[in-house]
């Protein structure tokens, strides 16, 4: 029978700077009506498949909530069944934390929009909206967009004329595709949050352009009573010598400002043998394709390297790097 945890000791154990996996099990859609601040939803129906992307390490510290109806504790089980070994269930769930006096939220990703509104107060990040950008480019204006998500979401629907430049590589490409210090610069997003801190990255980077969000993406696109684009297929190019070494230095530059730290090799194997203590996660945000071109080839070194004739029975001429 797994543990249950108070509201006043969950909120203790959220503030005491240690590993913490906050949990919901309902699905989608009551998790989005209300749910803790730092929670991840992660429905029962989907726990084998997500479980250990989302908590690789089993000693982490895991609390489960739900509405009362029983997910939580059915989830703690199958935790425990798998060896995850500090397991506990939030009493009263959702509606426990509320009777707490504790505040719940509603909507989904509410951290990292809470991060994009913080971020736009403070810095006073510009915006466009939709019928002021459809103004300039009536006006036959230097403008351009760029759409910062991934390109999946690009390929769904977009602002037209649009130009995906994921955002982890906004101030990467950004250089090639504006070579005019006087194009104006909109950052889309479906919505808010991605569009502001495209926008702001630029800004901070240094970008000599004016640099806009466009307010609400293409939500707000949309809601103006303008037609999205579906299919487009309009991708940054890959940034030359020169520009990608500018873009080196503007990232260097930012790095320095904001207090961001480099490791080598070195560091990254003494932290994955630490792996027992505490959780690693190890991001790319290259493109997919750069990502899978990169792993594929890394597969191909260490099985060429194992021996020659494993080399021989593996590669065949004509098969040469295949996945």
């Amino acid at each position: 029978m797994p543990r249950s945890i108070s509201a006043p000791s969950l909120k203790a154990l959220i503030n005491d700077g240690g590993e913490l996996a906050l949990l919901d099990a309902r699905e989608q859609g009551g998790f989005g009506r209300a749910h803790l601040f730092f929670s991840s939803c992660l429905p029962l129906s989907h726990l084998e498949l997500r479980i250990r992307d989302l908590v690789p390490r089993r000693g982490t510290r895991i609390v489960l909530t739900d509405a009362g109806e029983g997910l939580a504790d059915r989830a703690a089980d199958r935790l425990e069944g798998f060896g995850y070994s500090d397991v506990a269930v939030l009493e009263g769930g959702v509606q426990g934390w509320s009777d707490a006096g504790y505040e719940l939220f509603s909507g989904v990703s509410v951290p990292s929009k809470a991060f994009g509104e913080f971020v736009e107060h403070i810095d006073g990040t510009p915006d466009i909206t939709a019928e002021e950008l459809c103004a300039k480019r009536a006006a036959s204006e230097d403008v351009i967009v760029l759409d910062s998500r991934p390109l999946d979401e690009y390929l769904h629907m977009t602002v037209p004329g649009a130009i995906n430049v994921p955002g982890a590589e906004l101030a990467y490409r950004a250089r090639t595709l504006v070579p005019n210090p006087a194009t104006q610069v909109i950052v889309n997003c479906a919505g808010r949050t991605r569009s502001i801190i495209g926008a702001q990255s630029l800004i901070n980077a240094g970008l000599p352009n004016p640099v806009r969000a466009l307010r609400n993406g293409t939500m707000g696109w949309r809601l103006a009573g303008l037609e999205l684009e579906r299919g487009a297929t309009r991708l940054a190019p890959e940034p030359g010598a020169g520009e990608a070494e500018r873009a080196r230095a503007m990232a260097d530059d930012v790095a320095a400002r904001f207090g961001v730290s480099r490791i080598g090799p070195d560091t990254l194997e003494e932290w994955r043998r630490e792996a027992d203590s505490r959780t690693l996660y190890l991001l790319d945000v290259r493109h997919p394709e750069e990502y899978a071109e990169a792993t594929c080839a890394a597969r191909v070194t260490r099985r060429a390297a194992s021996s020659s004739r494993a080399r021989i029975r593996t590669w065949p001429p004509g098969r040469a790097g295949s996945c």
